[in-house]
């Protein structure tokens, strides 16, 4: 049989990646991962990124570790009785659970990386040109792909953070759109405002997530503009051409919130 680790590990992305990867190419059943299976397979992988003298990071190393606990923890002997006393979770679901998130973010980026081609093969050079403000300054455009990973590293953070329900939130991509508005407003015109502090000011998931579609809603619509200083470095958000506009009628606002209801 050959073996599925027959690429490099510069093609990934982090260890999700790369765990989801081995499930996929597999067709294993990502919700009963034959987790000693995948653990040797992935071992086996950084073992032969050593060989090939490429630097692993530490959060390789580190999913290493976990699906090392995990298979541990699957082969400890439970008895009956105590279980149905004290049922316990199954190791794995944290796991599957990361997979799962991982993946609909990856799809979603595909999707829309995918839409945005298609659209600029359609659109002539001209019509291009209507969009491209004049100020353009020497700032880095801001890929999709960077865009879903700050978005992912804001939520995992999130995870660490302590929690206090008061009340069921109520919170609508239009309630992020006129957030980001206000937001915009309050700083001086032609100013940049950094996006990870606008995520980490929500108090919970369901808001983080709204604010990020918000985002890519006032993006296609040129209301706002991402850049970079620096590759690699932090995305920062800034108006475009068509920032008055946005929310400017009910319409608009109704347009929006039936776009998104669920």
């Amino acid at each position: 049989m050959s073996s599925p680790l027959n690429v490099h590990l510069e093609h990934y992305d982090g260890p999700l990646d790369l765990l989801l990867d081995l499930i996929r190419r597999q067709q294993l059943n990502i919700h009963d991962i034959p987790i000693a299976q995948i653990t040797k397979q992935y071992l086996d992988f950084l073992s032969q990124a050593a060989t090939l003298d490429i630097e692993v990071s530490a959060e390789f190393v580190y999913m290493a570790a976990t699906l090392i606990h995990i298979k541990s923890k699957m082969l400890l002997p439970r008895d009956p009785e105590l279980d149905k006393l004290d049922p316990q979770e199954d190791p794995r679901r944290e796991l599957v659970d990361r997979l799962l998130e991982y993946e609909r973010f990856k799809s979603a980026a595909a999707m829309l990386q995918e839409k945005r081609m298609i659209e600029e093969a359609i659109w002539s050079n001209p019509q291009i040109e209507k969009f491209v403000s004049e100020d353009s300054g020497p700032d880095l455009a801001v890929s999709l792909f960077d865009l879903v990973k700050t978005f992912e590293q804001v939520l995992e953070r999130a995870k660490t953070r302590p929690q206090y329900e008061v009340s069921k939130e109520d919170v609508s991509v239009p309630d992020m759109i006129l957030f980001l508005v206000n937001v915009l407003r309050a700083a001086p015109r032609g100013e940049s405002v950094p996006l990870v502090p606008l995520f980490e000011r929500q108090k919970s998931r369901r808001a983080m997530i709204c604010l990020f579609l918000a985002l890519l809603e006032m993006v296609k619509q040129q209301a706002l503009k991402l850049a970079q200083k620096e590759s690699f470095g932090e995305i920062l958000v800034k108006r475009d051409v068509a920032f008055d506009s946005v929310l400017a009628t009910d319409d608009q606002v109704a347009k929006i919130e039936d776009e998104y209801k669920n």
